[in-house]
């Protein structure tokens, strides 16, 4: 009778867990710390293991962008294009912070499994809806994503908190004269005052550029 026990057998590997790791590995260390070796490690098994269920570390890294995009809040086709459009912008962009190495997977694979298409072929519904060409839909949802992913790569890696900007404002003040950066001065002393925090507004940015899109042409 062998002496393993049920308890001691390790658990199954599977596609999932290998992604759901990897997501986690990347969440903790980084997106440049991935490697099937490295992955293989954490899982406890050898690297050759891994290659029954994934193809390559390109397969990982699609099947990590497969499993964000499911996160992603995605509201039914209907005809009050805007208000879905904001809620599966701002549901993407709380994902995409969540997961700090996403953004730029998002923009750099072509990510075709299903979740992702389903995420393009939806958003380009939302516009369809409201009447726009499919050209001028594919124009106006590739400008909400260069948006949403600026905005998101931004505020991931400014080098400041919020909390800190007043102070920030206060040290770098010196460096702005009033009378050769008069725009630059106002606008610090604005921060210092506490008239203005200093953050900006992902709101204010999709709601700008969905305003606009409602004014153009449908052709």
């Amino acid at each position: 009778m062998s002496t393993t026990t049920k308890k001691n057998k390790p658990a199954k590997l599977t596609r999932k867990k290998i992604l759901r790791s990897a997501v986690a590995m990347a969440n903790r260390d980084g997106i440049e710390s991935l490697s099937m070796r490295k992955l293989a490690g954490t899982l406890g098994v050898e690297a050759m293991s891994l290659y029954n269920h994934v193809t390559n570390k390109d397969d990982v890294l699609d099947g990590m962008v497969e499993l964000v995009a499911l996160e992603i809040e995605l509201p039914p086709i209907d005809k009050d294009w805007k208000k879905a459009i904001r809620k599966r912008t701002i549901s993407t962009h709380q994902v995409l912070l969540k997961y700090p190495w996403a953004s730029a997977l998002f923009v750099s694979r072509i990510n075709i499994g299903p979740a992702m298409l389903h995420y393009v072929d939806t958003t380009i519904g939302y516009l369809q809806a409201a009447g726009f060409s499919y050209k001028k839909a594919d124009y106006c949802w590739n400008m909400i994503d260069s948006f949403l992913h600026g905005f998101t790569l931004q505020e991931l890696n400014f080098p400041f908190e919020p909390s800190e900007y007043k102070d920030v404002a206060k040290d770098f003040s010196p460096q702005l004269p009033k009378d050769q950066y008069p725009h630059l001065y106002a606008l610090s002393a604005e921060v210092i005052s506490g008239r203005h925090d200093g953050q900006q507004d992902f709101n204010f940015g999709l709601d700008l550029i969905l305003d606009s899109i409602e004014k153009l042409p449908k052709k």
